[in-house]
Parts: C-alpha cells; sequence; structure tokens
C-alpha cells in the first residue's frame, strides 16, 4: 500500500496540535477542563476528527505522558553526565526530577499520578518510558553495590517521587526540600 506522505504528515501534525493544547489546558486548568468537546472546539476540528486520531482522553493523556517522558529523560540527564561523583550526579538528578514536576505540574500527573493506558515496568513498554527510567538507571545504577541497579533505582524514584508528591499536595513544607534531597542522595550514594 503506498501512503501519501503529505497526507502522513497531515495526520501527524493534526496529532500533534491535540496533544499540544490537551497539554496547554491541563497546564492552565488541569486534566479535568480537557474533554474531547474543548479540544474540538479549541483547535476547531471536530470531535470525530479527534477520535480517528485518538480513542478518547485516555489516549490523549498517554501522548502527552509519552512526551513527558522524554522531556524528563533529557531533563535528568542534564548536568548528571558532567558531575563530580557519584553523589554530586544523584544530586543534580534529583533537582532536576523535582524542577521538571514543578516546571510541568499536570504532565507530571498525567505521566505518574492519574490512571493510563500505559504499560509501566514490562517488556512492551513504550520506548520513552524505558528511557526516562534509563535516564535513572545511568546515574542510580552504578552506585548500588550489592543491590540490583533496577531495583535500587526503582527505590530512589519511588523515594524522590513520594517527596515530590508530598511536597505538592502541601504535606511536607517546599522550604526543606534542599535538606530532604540531600538526606535522600546521602544515603543511596553509598550504595550497598
Amino acid at each position: 500500500m503506498v501512503t501519501n506522505p503529505r497526507r502522513e504528515r497531515d495526520r501527524s501534525q493534526r496529532e500533534q496540535l491535540i496533544v499540544t493544547t490537551a497539554r496547554e489546558i491541563a497546564e492552565e486548568e488541569g486534566w479535568d477542563a480537557v474533554t474531547t468537546r474543548r479540544l474540538a472546539a479549541k483547535i476547531e476540528y471536530s470531535q470525530p476528527v479527534l477520535y480517528s486520531h485518538f480513542s478518547g482522553k485516555g489516549a490523549i493523556m498517554a501522548a502527552a505522558a509519552l512526551e513527558g517522558c522524554t522531556e524528563m529523560a533529557a531533563d535528568m540527564r542534564r548536568g548528571a553526565g558532567t558531575a563530580e561523583g557519584s553523589r554530586d550526579a544523584l544530586l543534580r538528578l534529583a533537582e532536576n526530577y523535582f524542577d521538571f514536576a514543578d516546571r510541568k505540574p499536570a504532565l507530571y500527573d498525567a505521566i505518574f499520578t492519574l490512571a493510563s493506558e500505559l504499560s509501566f515496568a514490562s517488556p512492551d513498554s513504550p520506548e520513552p518510558l524505558k528511557d526516562a527510567f534509563g535516564a535513572l538507571l545511568e546515574v542510580v545504577g552504578p552506585v548500588a553495590g550489592q543491590y540490583d541497579p533496577a531495583l535500587y533505582t526503582e527505590t530512589f524514584w519511588a523515594a524522590l517521587h513520594g517527596l515530590v508528591t508530598l511536597e505538592r499536595s502541601r504535606r511536607l513544607p517546599a522550604a526543606a526540600r534542599a535538606e530532604r534531597i540531600g538526606m535522600l542522595v546521602d544515603r543511596f550514594a553509598v550504595g550497598g
């Protein structure tokens, strides 16, 4: 079957417009404000056009989450490779993780806290999910010591996510963020 390159390009651009617009609405008003009706009106396409690209809001959120994982992986890698020592690399990783959650709270929610159609932590997980975990593993894995590097990384990530979530929900005061990150990094930097 021969595909029309222009038609494929137009389709891809429409999909990107839908996801970008959904992300904009979500960052301004939260994911509850993102509806297919509202998206269709905002991008000036009919709802059936949206449904020709995505099965519904969940699929749009999943596409946004995949984009977010790609962005988050790049953010986490930023600076970690030039760090002086494992503690500094872990510190930069943790700070970049928090920074991502601060700058893109709705996207963070789409990736980590809202129900998702995506398959996490499995061999058939989409590449952006694997890459985001890979960005963590690159820094945390080498300090795992006697522990399995992937499990050590998952545990570091879980602690980091817990801190982000508790701070965002105002269960922990943000003023102590640096101290908490320091304690987490100090504990994990020593490995097994």
